[in-house]
């Protein structure tokens, strides 16, 4: 196919002074006229190209234009090229017949009219640039038929990795279900047993030890109670990638409310404020978003402990033109340069001496964030506290 050449028309006649005369009224019309002084110098032309039409003279010495005609009906190329035949005498009927015989499709007399020949020879050529268009077409859609094809085939392979990874997981969800199990039972049971015989130590022979070695005792008591409440939030932590969200409209002021009663009955010194904004609503799971609120505000108490007016706020600010909740505390705060390890398992910007604490809990607030769609972060400062920001889906403020 030739679908960047220029359409082209073939004028075969052995006089130059016609083809001449030809050319002259099919010159500057958006085709190219090429010429052709013989039948044989006319296949010849058609072994380089293609052509929208044939002007063929009928009397021609060697190979008349009946001749050349049949030649190129019996080329694979140029079977079905439009031949119109051009002569100077009327034609018989028989001569007529023979000429449609052999593909001829019209027959002009010669001089032509200019009008009637550039009117004809446009409509074959526009029939070449329709089908070249249409072959181009044809082209571009089996290239695109091939890239889909292509990329249902990629589909397919990704689904296939989709569902062997599915599998994957959920081998991995069992076996970490089975570790969990195996957590809860055979690591607790030795920890309560440690903690029970170090209190009765402690009840029944208190009086036969040192100071030290009731230190021993406090210290082995002590450890083994850190010890459990690490199993407990490491099960809490594994237990979110499994749990099932059940989303519900959630008054988070009167979660944080109760929060906030909590940790005041269990530790009324110090006495710290709470300033809550009523209203805040959210599309959420309700327990799990318990966990997130546990932990923003029992961190926001536990870090104002050692500040003349502890302060711990929650409500909704507008950033970027988006509602984001915000729970603040005036108090101990933390250098921004080691922010990124903040949500991270066990990574503690205090050390467990300043401020009690296995340092998972902000690590569940990520993860239980991350669930709903929404994401959380933290601005602070040394000594003047810190701001955790969170958002979630669909959340809204009955104030506003």
């Amino acid at each position: 196919m030739q679908s960047e050449d220029k359409v082209a028309v073939l004028i075969v006649d052995d006089s130059a002074t016609k083809r001449f005369s030809l050319k002259s009224v099919l010159d500057d019309v958006g085709y190219e006229v090429v010429e052709a002084s013989s039948g044989k110098e006319a296949l010849r032309q058609l072994l380089k190209r293609e052509f929208a039409c044939i002007l063929m003279d009928v009397n021609m010495p060697e190979m008349d234009g009946f001749e050349a005609a049949s030649m190129i009906r019996k080329r694979p190329r140029s079977e079905h090229v439009p031949i119109l035949f051009v002569t100077a005498m009327h034609t018989s009927d028989e001569d007529r017949y023979k000429g449609y015989s052999l593909g001829a499709v019209d027959y002009l007399l010669s001089p032509v009219v200019p009008e009637v020949l550039r009117a004809k020879v446009a409509v074959f050529v526009d029939l070449m640039r329709m089908r070249r268009e249409v072959e181009k077409q044809k082209e571009l859609l089996e290239l695109v038929n091939h890239a889909l094809a292509e990329e249902v085939e990629a589909r397919s392979r990704a689904e296939e990795e989709v569902r062997s990874y599915n599998q994957r997981l959920e081998v991995a969800n069992k076996e970490l279900e089975s570790f969990s199990y195996s957590v809860s039972h055979d690591l607790r049971a030795p920890l309560r047993s440690m903690d029970g015989f170090a209190r009765v130590l402690m009840d029944k022979y208190a009086a036969v030890l040192d100071e030290q070695g009731l230190d021993y005792l406090n210290r082995v008591r002590a450890a083994s109670q850190r010890m459990g409440s690490l199993i407990e939030d490491l099960l809490k932590l594994s237990q979110l990638t499994r749990a099932e969200l059940k989303l519900s409209p959630v008054d988070l002021s009167e979660l944080a409310a109760d929060i906030a009663q909590e940790l005041k009955t269990a530790s009324p010194e110090p006495a710290v404020e709470f300033k809550l904004t009523p209203g805040l609503m959210a599309q959420a799971d309700r327990n799990l978003l318990r966990q997130v609120l546990e932990n923003l505000l029992s961190n926001a108490w536990k870090f104002t402990g050692r500040v003349e007016h502890p302060l711990v706020e929650m409500g909704m600010e507008e950033i970027d033109g988006q509602r984001v909740f915000m729970v603040r505390d005036n108090g101990a705060g933390f250098d921004m340069a080691h922010a990124e390890r903040l949500f991270a398992p066990f990574q503690r910007l205090h050390s467990a001496a300043e401020f009690p604490g296995t340092g998972i809990g902000l690590a569940i607030v990520q993860r239980v964030i991350n669930r709903h769609g929404g994401r959380i972060w933290v601005r602070a400062v040394v000594d003047q506290g810190a701001t955790f920001y969170f958002t979630l889906p669909n959340s809204s403020s009955l104030e506003g």
